[in-house]
């Protein structure tokens, strides 16, 4: 039988409301710091007991709320923001709703302690369930404290879905950070359990900002940006196309003065990238976009990630047209860049041609590539590398360093890549091989990723790492988060041949890589490390991180597409290949092959 219709009661509504402005802990955080800072607050302090889950405290030094107003800082649709419709299309603050504190207080106790200038007294006033607990004066300078505590309390099986205190915490200090960076001259400090963690002084420069929260290496790979147009002003820092990230994670965007998401500002920036960085790789950019109040609605999301504007073409032009400018691209260079002929000279383009003239006698001369066990070189060309030392660069990366016990090799006879001809090369990417029965493609990638990742794995599982020290050790600069993470993941890098140490403050310092990586690639190793591990895989036992690590450091060392490998190279390659009795698949689970049977190569002619 159907259900009657009833009108809910206020505080099933409450607890309905509440679900979407408080997802987890830091959804709480971002709410009261926004609130702070609308207060006029120079200083914020934050305090996170067991990662935000268990309290959190947010203190500031603004105007405080007068003793009459507190109450009414609880009921729903109570704000100071807006008081008509019209109000909606001309807002400047981060709040104005009326939900968060009522939201809050309806999953969890609230203590507040608040005092204006006008006031001799302050007022602490206690909210739980909903409901209004206490009222009292209190003794409080000027400002306002709000601590909040058995958080989903009410809502027990919203707790259930938080993840570890780790992950909470990391979240909460990246809702700081992106107010951090909306706020530059507001001083931040954050405490985790009553210790300091992080210390943000206010400053007039964004680039110092940046600095401070992000980490000094980011901001000095940034350049600025800035241009004003048809009334929308867009300003901020991007990164030179030499510094890239694996995802998306330092792109912030804020839109008068609130950080987003958007879709529309996010392609806009990749689009004003394209073809100046590699594919799935990401730059880094803090960007600043302002207009009038009525040309953008920030009222579409609860959580106000989300915006609407009322010209998306012009905005989307300008963020395009600003970011080209400041790293000095123009579409007629962005065409150009990675087709290699336009940039080169006569000598470069004649000593290519040469180099594909003896390509082609080789092939089609006496000297054909057949195996004989592995590839066979032209005269005076040896194919049968021995065992390589740890290279210093990446000028062989084929070269892994490694031996294999000789039990594990198979013979010549097995059927392995030493039975087939080598053919060659298709985009530089492909490995092309035959036999009588079969032709065979080899993603040259993928197979030395699998190659690495196997040496990688016996090595962690008992064998001693092979690293190669560095001369002069990297030390790089980190946020809080990142730094914490790497402090707790350091056993399973050392495991790895990567050894790292704090430095202090912060940075830390690389002292040893895996000895196939160059030396040279210690700084962005470790920044492609922090981006290859998400939120889900930082909450992983270590066991399960570091074969998260390992399928990284393979990815990172293994030899790249559109590189071209000379016969000595795949005939390494192969021998690698053949040692191993499964390599259907890279880490990730591409394939490392595709066979071809005659039989499939007649139907595809209609021979059959």
């Amino acid at each position: 039988m159907p259900k009657q219709i009833a009108i809910l009661s206020s505080t099933l509504t409450h607890r309905i409301a509440a679900g979407e402005v408080v997802e987890r802990p830091a959804s709480i955080v971002k709410e009261l710091v926004e609130n702070a800072l609308d207060a006029g607050a120079g200083e914020v302090y934050i305090n996170l007991e067991g990662g935000g889950c268990e309290e959190i405290r947010v203190a500031d030094n603004g105007v405080g709320i007068p003793a009459a107003e507190v109450p009414l800082a609880f009921a729903r649709y109570a704000t100071s923001k807006i008081s008509q419709f019209e109000d909606l299309y001309g807002i400047h603050s981060f709040g104005f709703r009326g939900e968060a504190l009522p939201s809050i207080a309806s999953i969890a106790r609230v203590e507040m302690v608040t005092r204006s200038a006008a006031e001799t007294a302050g007022i602490c006033c206690v909210v739980e369930a909903g409901e209004v607990r206490e009222c009292r004066e209190t003794g409080a300078p000027v400002g306002t404290s709000l601590i909040v505590s058995r958080i989903f309390s009410e809502v027990p099986v919203r707790r259930k879905f938080l993840k570890s205190d780790l992950a909470e915490q990391g979240a909460c200090i990246d809702a700081i950070t992106r107010l951090a960076l909306a706020c530059p001259e507001v001083t931040f400090r954050v405490s985790v359990g009553g210790k300091p963690l992080l210390h943000i002084p206010g400053t007039d420069d964004l680039s110092e900002r940046i600095g401070l929260t992000l980490g000094r290496d980011l901001a000095s790979a940034l350049v600025k940006a800035a241009e004003e147009k048809a009334g929308a002003k867009l300003e901020g820092f991007v990164s030179r196309p030499t510094f890239t990230r694996s995802n998306a994670s330092q792109i912030y965007i804020y839109v008068n003065g609130r950080f987003v998401k958007d879709h529309l500002l996010n392609h806009a920036v990749m689009t004003a990238y394209r073809r100046i960085i590699a594919p799935r790789r990401y730059p880094a950019a803090v960007l600043a976009l302002e207009l009038a109040p009525a040309d953008v609605d920030v009222n579409v999301h609860p959580a106000k990630l989300e915006v609407r504007f009322r010209y998306p073409r012009e905005i989307y032009g300008l963020i395009v047209t600003v970011i080209q400018a400041a790293v000095g691209v123009t579409p007629e260079s962005a065409d150009h860049v990675g087709e290699p002929e336009v940039r080169e000279g006569r000598g470069d383009y004649v000593a290519r041609v040469e180099e594909a003239l003896k390509r082609y006698r080789i092939s089609t001369g006496t000297e054909k590539l057949f195996f004989t066990g592995y590839p066979r070189a032209s005269r005076g060309e040896a194919l049968v590398l021995a065992e390589p030392s740890p290279p210093s660069s990446l000028t062989e990366p084929l070269a892994t360093g490694w031996a294999l016990p000789e039990k594990e090799k198979k013979s010549e006879g097995e059927g392995g890549y030493g039975s087939l001809r080598y053919l060659g090369q298709v985009a530089d990417t492909y490995l092309v091989f035959a036999d009588a029965t079969a032709l065979v493609l080899v993603d040259q990638h993928a197979a030395h990723e699998r190659i690495l990742y196997e040496k990688l794995k016996d090595r962690t599982e008992g064998g001693a790492p092979q690293s190669q020290r560095l001369l002069l050790p990297e030390v790089v600069s980190l946020p809080p988060r990142e730094l914490a993470f790497l402090a707790d993941s350091a056993p399973i890098l050392a495991e790895a041949g990567l050894e790292v140490e704090p430095f202090g403050g912060d940075s830390l310092v690389v002292k040893a890589v895996p000895s196939f990586l160059s030396p040279a690639e210690a700084r962005q190793l470790i920044l492609d490390i922090l981006s290859d591990y998400g939120e889900t895989d930082r909450r992983l036992p270590l066991t399960d991180r570091r074969e998260r690590l390992l399928m990284s450091l393979a990815c990172r060392g293994a030899v790249k597409a559109k590189r071209e490998l000379s016969v000595a190279e795949v005939g390494a390659l192969c021998r690698e290949l053949d040692a191993f009795s499964q390599e259907v698949t890279c880490p990730h689970g591409r394939p490392v092959r595709l066979t071809f049977s005659v039989v499939e190569l007649e139907k595809r002619f209609q021979r059959r």
